[in-house]
């Protein structure tokens, strides 16, 4: 396992996961500069972080600084993109633009968050995107590439989402009933813990880290 300080970009940060990931890596002394990217500024400061804003569906234009590690957070619903083809750009187009740009940046690990039932077969769309970027990723040759695979996230976001809403504070009643069950509403937070987890093993291969495990990992 690599000990000296690492270097890494994150693409996703205005996100759920990827804002409380950011927070994680920032005050995670393994890491001795954060590179977040993202379509605007984050209100945010630190003495580790760069920001820089970038046009996912361009990032091939310019090249980024070399990383160790890259972490990919991107992702959207089908309701708030508006259509498939505007779903597809941002949770396959984008992600694969940007692990195109953090392999030739030379980023030794990489790792993304899909969704749990991610299947590239699947007749569900929102399932096959994401086994459809997940199958991209395992042939970009990166040393490890890590897919987390999380359940419902529960944690508080910048939208509304008044259906998930529903969801989650019905889940989080029944959590204590659900408890053996890896496919339970998961924390947020408990997937940024468990994806820093992953990156510090840095395991070599192809790693997926199902919703349970994680529940494991981030506790």
């Amino acid at each position: 396992m690599q000990t000296q300080p690492r270097t890494a970009v994150v693409a996703g940060a205005s996100g759920l996961v990827g804002g409380l990931l950011l927070d994680t890596l920032l005050e995670e002394p393994l890491y001795r500069e954060v590179l977040s990217l993202g379509r605007r500024p984050l209100p945010k400061q630190h003495p580790k972080l760069v920001q820089r804003t970038v046009d996912f569906a361009r990032l091939g234009d310019e090249a980024l600084p070399p990383a160790d590690d890259a972490f990919c957070c991107l992702g959207t619903t089908l309701k708030k993109a508006g259509s498939q083809e505007s779903f597809r750009a941002v949770d396959h187009d984008a992600v694969l633009a940007f692990a195109k740009a953090a392999k030739q940046a030379g980023a030794r690990r990489f790792l993304v968050v899909t969704a749990l039932g991610a299947d590239p077969g699947s007749r569900v769309f929102y399932n096959r995107v994401k086994g459809e970027v997940e199958q991209h990723l395992q042939g970009m040759g990166f040393e490890s590439l890590v897919i987390l695979q999380p359940s419902l996230l529960l944690g508080d976001r910048a939208e509304s989402r008044p259906g998930e809403h529903a969801a989650i504070v019905a889940s989080r009643v029944l959590a204590p009933l659900l408890r053996p069950f890896s496919g339970r509403p998961i924390e947020a937070r408990t997937v940024a813990r468990a994806m820093l987890a992953l990156a510090r093993e840095a395991p070599r291969g192809v790693k997926v880290a199902p919703s349970g495990e994680l529940q494991q990992l981030g506790r």
